[in-house]
């Protein structure tokens, strides 16, 4: 029910004040958006008026200290986008200062909204769960090849079709695996709890075996994921998706 509005220039109105105050749904490439301190930029935009204007981008770059921006474009060239001085990138803050920009991109296609959407999209599997998968499917190869077997072995020594129906059915249900979800994640949950006695919050249970597969581990504190604020719990979040970038694994 709250809705995050911003100060939008469209078109002259009839009051002395030609901003207004918009929902940022509503943004569309074009719009001239003003900042003040404390406001959210709302989309990817491009500065045509600055007054001492600071940006804190501590959520995309993880930098500490903000980042001045200002009208003129940079005359160097810039390897990385978000060192450009006349563009201001959704998901960052005004520190301080005022000024006015005309939005170049929003939603989906700002950075932020792409981040977003890999993040939010199909994770890599695991060599977890892959070794989980590849033994499941040989279970499975294994009961398609033993039960017709024991079938036609049992029918044609005891001549009773349907016992030996039967009989084939209770060896692929003895085959069947029922309690390798339970070993798994009992095993997983106890790696869990032996690392939360070391103050580190595991997020997804997979992560447990790569762990173990662990030679080094190498961490970066940036303040990306923090946002640049202190924190009085001493803990560390461990996400499956960041380890295999920082450490090196030995094969499982």
């Amino acid at each position: 029910m709250v809705h995050t509005t911003a100060s939008v220039r469209r078109r002259p109105g009839q009051s002395d004040d030609p901003f207004s105050e918009l929902p940022v749904d509503h943004l569309v490439p074009g719009d001239v958006v003003r900042l003040s301190a404390g406001d959210m930029i709302p989309a990817d935009l491009r500065l045509l008026e600055a007054k001492d204007l600071f940006v804190n981008q501590s959520v995309l770059t993880g930098d500490s200290m903000p980042a001045e921006k200002h009208a003129q474009p940079g005359t160097a060239e810039c390897e990385d986008p978000f060192d450009l001085p006349n563009i201001c990138f959704m998901g960052a803050n005004v520190v301080s200062g005022y000024g006015t920009g005309i939005i170049l991109r929003t939603g989906r296609r700002t950075f932020f909204g792409q981040l977003a959407h890999e993040i939010a999209g199909r994770r890599v599997p695991t060599a977890f769960d892959q070794g989980i998968n590849r033994f499941t499917w040989l279970m499975i190869r294994f009961i398609l090849v033993m039960v017709p077997i024991v079938f036609l072995i049992n029918g044609f020594t005891k001549h009773d079709w349907l016992e030996a129906l039967l009989f084939a059915v209770a060896v692929a249900v003895g085959l069947t695996p029922e309690m390798l979800p339970m070993i798994v994640t009992v095993n997983l949950a106890k790696g869990a709890i032996a690392m939360s006695r070391k103050k580190v919050i595991v997020k997804r249970l997979n992560a447990i075996q790569n762990f173990g597969a662990m030679d080094v581990l190498y961490t970066d504190k940036t303040g990306t994921l923090t946002q640049d604020r202190r924190s009085s719990l001493s803990g560390t979040l461990i996400s499956t998706e960041t380890i295999p970038m920082m450490c090196s694994c030995t094969p499982s």
